[in-house]
């Protein structure tokens, strides 16, 4: 009984999840912290502290997604690496499609919203990400760019 119950609450959380529109993609734009990974096998790997933000730029379901490091003053250090991106739809589910000029991959999105971001990679490892700010621990009271 309680593994039909199990069942059930799983085929109902999956009916009830929101596709990815295109509509959603604006929430993409950005700077983005990882959170956490969940593995395929569940095991999990949580984030407490990131040396390193994703930052994307999309417009017109094309764009790029840079590394970015935040600094104390709330800046970010920004090199010249970058990896292209391309949202396609398939069969109603939304993709990242990355390039760079060593690898091609891609990340299903599976939730996006203004402040949360889940991406699926090829291995079934969840990707989940918190919508990030600036760092500004000064008190100087100035603006962060």
């Amino acid at each position: 009984m309680k593994k039909i119950i199990s069942i059930a609450i799983l085929i109902l959380i999956s009916a009830c999840q929101q596709k990815v529109t295109s509509n959603d993609i604006v929430n993409l734009n950005g700077y983005w912290e990882i959170e956490k990974v969940v593995f395929s096998n569940g095991s999990k790997k949580q984030y407490t502290y990131n040396e390193a933000y994703d930052y994307f730029q999309i417009k017109e379901n094309v764009g790029f997604r840079k590394k970015v490091m935040p600094q104390l003053d709330g800046r970010f250090l920004v090199n010249n690496q970058l990896e292209k991106i391309k949202i396609t739809f398939e069969n109603e589910e939304a993709y990242i499609n990355y390039s760079t000029p060593f690898a091609k991959w891609k990340e299903k999105i599976e939730a996006i919203s203004k402040d949360k971001l889940i991406v699926i990679n090829a291995s079934k490892a969840a990707y989940h990400y918190k919508k990030a700010a600036p760092i500004n621990i000064l008190g100087d009271g100035k603006t962060t760019k």
